[in-house]
């Protein structure tokens, strides 16, 4: 990135401003293997861009969460009012994660990026970064509207652990036969 300096003399002394190009960040709810001590955590390192955890959160609306497919993958279905108050994190991504995170979700194809509102449960960041336990927020989620229609008679859950007491084992990417 870019950086402006400017000079100013002002009689003996001189002022140096530096500015610093915007970033922009991106509130992501994550609620499957993208959590902490899942399966794809190590997705959120910062070879892939800026990722933040913020806050443990739920959904304000319900929603069904179930594991699908032959690989047992997590899929939020954006059916709200059916379904679970969905727990997991928050985190305040930049525009380089959140294009990983597209890619990574294959977004719009499987998973769709829309908005959710959630309640703030706690908190770890500090000054701008802090969410104050129960307020609401929106944020991105990776839900999909693509679903095959069996997948509403699926149990639901209000937390995913790829280890769960579900028995469904997750299979990673890397540990799926190619396509």
């Amino acid at each position: 990135s870019r950086l402006d300096v400017w000079r100013t003399d002002l009689t003996s002394a001189s002022i140096y401003v530096v500015v610093f190009p915007a970033v922009h960040m991106y509130l992501v709810f994550v609620y499957g293997t993208l959590k902490k001590g899942q399966p794809n955590f190590k997705m959120l390192d910062a070879a892939n861009g800026r990722a933040e955890f913020l806050a443990h959160a739920r959904t304000v609306e319900r929603y069904p969460l179930v594991i699908a497919t032959k690989d047992n993958i997590p899929f939020l279905l954006n059916v709200p009012g059916t379904g679970q108050r969905v727990h997991g994190e928050i985190y305040s991504v930049d525009q380089q994660m959140l294009h990983f995170l597209d890619r990574f979700e294959g977004c719009p194809e499987m998973y769709q990026r829309t908005a959710v509102q959630l309640v703030v449960q706690d908190g770890d960041g500090e000054g701008e970064n802090t969410l104050k336990p129960g307020s609401v927020v929106e944020t991105f989620v990776y839900s999909t509207t693509t679903y095959q229609p069996e997948w509403l008679q699926n149990p639901t859950y209000e937390s995913y652990d790829a280890k769960g007491d579900h028995g469904l084992e997750y299979v990673s990417r890397e540990d799926r036969s190619p396509k």
